[in-house]
């Protein structure tokens, strides 16, 4: 299964998420035109940007990012995601662009008088704050009704993250995330509670799986994913159930077992809680034929 999604924040500010949870490559394309400033993020896997018909690439590796910027000619996205990779990709003027850091451009590097017209290729790690903030924009489970207003405050945090270069703004917050051990061992969780979704491991159980206490897996998985664990579980089961449905393969009970329902009333019932309306009524707003 693989999905593009594109968020407009604003006018020349666009935020896109590229989700391969298949077995094959996936290729998303896009055209994007000079003058754009182009932040690419990796969250999982690996994933390859090709230019040229594919006589240049540059690689995207899990935890890494990539600013492109070339003032001279159009950079196209060509964007080939290995199997099981996620990456969030932000799209943005440079006039937008200077519009946030104005009095601040010469801190910027690309934007210093000397090289503004000069094209501009970066890769950096991503930090555990920002990790944690492109988890979120990842795992949005908020109402759809302020879902531009909550991508429109993330991409701006997001952005001021990049070019933080004091100390990790989210130290005091929750010191324990700075650990990148830490951050590596609650990513492992969400890992181990998709892989069993069907019969998730106890909470005490998980935190021994992963060599967390249990406060710490609890605050750890909230900060990072912005959820609980069974929070976060719920609305992946309710997501990836929909995403069943939508491939025409399974009916409604079949698709309730496959993510830990032994009865279709409890699944119809948990189906109704997330997306206000049942399986079967969903699938006949998808296939009216049905």
């Amino acid at each position: 299964m693989s999905s593009q999604d594109v968020i407009t924040i604003e006018d020349d500010f666009t935020l896109l998420r590229f989700q391969n949870d298949s077995e094959k490559p996936f290729l998303a394309q896009r055209e994007v035109t000079n003058g754009l400033i182009q932040f690419h993020f990796g969250l999982k896997g690996t994933a390859k940007f090709i230019f040229n018909q594919g006589n240049y690439t540059l690689d995207l590796k899990e935890e890494k990012s990539l600013l492109l910027y070339n003032p001279q000619k159009e950079l196209p996205l060509n964007l080939e995601l290995a199997p099981n990779s996620w990456v969030i990709s932000v799209i943005i003027s440079i006039k937008k662009f200077h519009t946030l850091f104005s009095t601040e451009a010469n801190y910027i590097t690309f934007l210093s008088d000397d090289n503004k017209d000069k094209k501009y290729y970066t890769e950096d790690n991503i930090s555990p704050s920002m990790a944690i903030v492109l988890s979120q924009m990842f795992h949005y489970n908020l109402n759809p009704s302020i879902k531009n207003l909550y991508y429109k405050g993330k991409g701006y945090e997001l952005l001021s993250l990049y070019f933080n270069r004091n100390e990790d703004p989210n130290a005091e917050q929750c010191p324990f995330l700075i650990d990148e051990e830490n951050v590596l061992k609650i990513k492992k969780a969400k890992e181990i509670i998709i892989a069993n979704m069907a019969e998730p491991p106890g909470l005490q159980e998980l935190a021994d799986e992963i060599g967390l206490n249990l406060k710490k897996l609890k605050m750890g998985f909230k900060q990072i994913y912005g959820d609980t664990v069974y929070g976060f579980l719920f609305d992946y089961k309710m997501d990836f159930a929909r995403k069943l449905l939508d491939s025409g393969s399974y009916n409604v009970n079949e698709v309730g077992l496959k993510i830990g329902y032994s009865t279709g009333s409890h699944f119809i019932a948990a189906f109704k809680k997330k997306f206000a309306t049942t399986p079967k009524k969903y699938l006949m707003s998808i296939n009216p034929n049905t």
